[in-house]
């Protein structure tokens, strides 16, 4: 008799092992990267003090031998190539909260915070002071905006909103500029992101509102990435701006992202402002095929 209750209590706790195990493996496992990345693995750069405030970044033609980049502060484009510790620049404008660049075929756009652009020939990029800047205005609703992307085979600038009064916290409000030959651009439609999903999956101190900070194409999966330096997460949605996945990024690694870019390779680059005790910093994420 005694035999038979130690047999029934091993077959309990086998039958439970089983169960706990199968329950184990339903549970979907937690995505920490986009497909192709490994973001606790960049190549890390440290820039210049005068980029200890580097906002956002941007490559020609997806070449990686120069990067551009603006800071926060002062109407300078910088550029120089990874690894060195000099930095060239030129100025474009006074001082002012700049908080994006991007590159279209021939022109060089400066995004101010609050939807101001500036443009001006790419070759001129190299003088110490820019002479040919047009700066517009008043083409997009007020508002507080971080991110610009800049399509080179469109001319179309796409331009994301951080904090905007019509998004009522239900949709990231977004606008497409179509560039013109001469620098000058004009209205070219809109698109938004649904934030009620993107905010379903914040936790801890990044729970709250939804705030972009950086956007750019990944021309090799036709999706978008989202940058949110409040919120510390990287969104990705589809060509149609819908949202695919949201992936938390580790603070020990993206103190401020602020700029996002990818290169020809499919490489990611995502920069971090630095403060009193970090310098500021572009991290490289290797393509994974």
């Amino acid at each position: 008799m005694k035999g038979k209750i130690v047999a029934l209590i091993m077959m309990v706790f086998a039958s439970s092992a089983v169960f706990l195990g199968m329950s184990c493996a339903s549970k979907p496992e937690a995505i920490v990267n986009p497909k192709g990345y490994d973001l606790s693995k960049p190549v890390k750069y440290n820039m210049p003090i005068n980029l200890t405030e580097i906002s956002g970044i941007a490559f020609r033609h997806g070449k990686s031998d120069s990067l551009y980049a603006e800071e926060d502060e002062n109407g300078n484009v910088y550029y120089l190539k990874l690894g060195d510790k000099k930095v060239n620049e030129s100025r474009f404008a006074k001082s002012g909260d700049y908080e994006d660049i991007a590159i279209c075929n021939n022109y060089m756009i400066i995004l101010r915070s609050d939807g101001t652009l500036f443009t001006f020939p790419f070759n001129q990029v190299r003088n110490k002071v820019i002479p040919d800047v047009k700066k517009i205005k008043d083409l997009i609703p007020a508002g507080e905006y971080e991110g610009m992307y800049a399509d080179e085979k469109t001319n179309r600038l796409y331009i994301l909103c951080k904090n905007c009064d019509d998004d009522k916290r239900k949709v990231s409000s977004g606008y497409i500029l179509q560039l013109q030959s001469d620098g000058t651009t004009k209205p070219a439609g809109g698109f938004s992101i649904n934030v009620k999903t993107i905010e379903q999956q914040l936790t801890g101190k990044k729970k709250g509102a939804f705030r972009p900070s950086a956007l750019a194409k990944n021309l090799n999966t036709n999706e978008w990435y989202v940058l949110s330096s409040v919120n510390k997460v990287l969104v990705v949605t589809d060509a149609g701006w819908n949202v695919k996945n949201v992936y938390p990024l580790n603070p020990k690694l993206f103190n401020q992202p602020e700029g996002i870019a990818f290169d020809d390779r499919n490489n990611l680059y995502i920069s971090n402002e630095g403060d009193l005790v970090s310098a500021g910093n572009v991290l490289k994420f290797s393509y994974i095929k």
